[in-house]
């Protein structure tokens, strides 16, 4: 990288602003070797699952992957949306190799219901994306008082991953990519606090946290499974027009409606993570605008960090048993 790339890259970064818009990633695609080197290359022959591919960012990973020859399963929650994703993403790669398994994200019996289904159909798994999330604006639990921001968002997620591990080790070398959110950098991660209690619940915040708890989880998966074959990549996508944005931020989306990226621009570093030969990416980093990011920008959110992704992960271990 050239001294004057490297200069932008930092400034951009440091200014949030535009490094998490589309002037940043109109800046770093011209001047970062990265995007100057060449497109991701075709993946023909490779399986990918996707959750939250019917619309936004999903989507459009959905249809750049399939484009590029992977067969794309994705998860979808409502049978009418799937089958119009389904065939929308289809047409617009022109892959006939488009499936989905129905599953809600907020119901573990589901999510272990999908998985078993992809397993009994399909012998690997190469690429296993958790991008589906929501921003919730009231509090909502499940019957166990576990709040469904944790519960779609963290909990399940973990379970969907112990459940397809054993394909994705089989398709090794393999990788999860989780999608998180720049909202993280505002959050510390805390075990005990992770979920918000009714009376102090707000969605951005909650939102937040659980991004910031996807990301260390996918720190602590790539330490434990380091040596399998199975890498573990972390990012973020900008801020991005999307209708969940308009819908749970509409001052934040009117001021910066002009600049933010498009869902196919906020899905390019998943497809540069879904692509790229396993030995230029490693495991464990967290990523945007495909280059590895600090994930700790704020000091007084890095606390315990390490512990407390090994304490999340083990008690998500055990409250995940029963569903194995």
């Amino acid at each position: 990288m050239t001294g004057l790339g490297r200069a932008v890259d930092a400034a951009l970064e440091a200014s949030v602003v535009p490094g998490f818009s589309r002037i940043g990633l109109a800046a770093r695609s011209r001047l970062l070797p990265e995007f100057t080197a060449g497109d991701p290359p075709a993946i023909g022959g490779k399986t990918v699952i996707i959750t939250g591919a019917t619309s936004g960012i999903g989507y459009a990973a959905a249809v750049a992957l399939a484009w590029r020859g992977a067969a794309v399963h994705f998860l979808a929650r409502d049978r009418g949306r799937a089958e119009r994703a389904r065939r929308d993403i289809a047409a617009a790669s022109g892959s006939t190799r488009v499936s989905y398994g129905l599953a809600d994200m907020e119901d573990l019996d589901s999510v272990r219901d999908f998985a078993r289904r992809f397993s009994a159909e399909h012998d690997r798994l190469d690429v296993l994306i958790h991008n589906a999330g929501a921003i919730h604006p009231q509090y909502r639990a499940d019957e166990a008082g576990t709040e469904l921001t944790v519960l779609g968002q963290v909990v399940a997620p973990f379970l969907l991953t112990r459940l397809l591990l054993p394909a994705l080790a089989d398709a090794a070398p393999s990788r999860m990519i989780t999608v998180s959110s720049g909202g993280m950098y505002t959050q510390r991660l805390d075990p005990a606090t992770l979920q918000l209690p009714r009376s102090r619940y707000q969605g951005v915040t909650a939102y937040a946290k659980v991004k910031r708890a996807q990301a260390a989880l996918s720190g602590e998966w790539a330490r434990r499974m380091a040596g399998t074959g199975v890498a573990f990549h972390a990012m973020h996508p900008g801020w991005v027009n999307t209708a969940g944005v308009a819908a749970a931020l509409p001052r934040f989306y009117r001021a910066l409606r002009p600049v933010l990226l498009t869902p196919e621009q906020g899905a390019d570093t998943i497809v540069w993570l879904a692509t790229m030969p396993p030995q230029r990416l490693g495991s464990g980093r967290f990523w945007h605008d495909r280059r590895p990011r600090p994930e700790y920008p704020l000091p007084w959110t890095r606390g315990q960090a390490p512990g407390a992704a090994r304490e999340l992960w083990d008690h998500l271990d055990t409250a995940t048993a029963a569903w194995l």
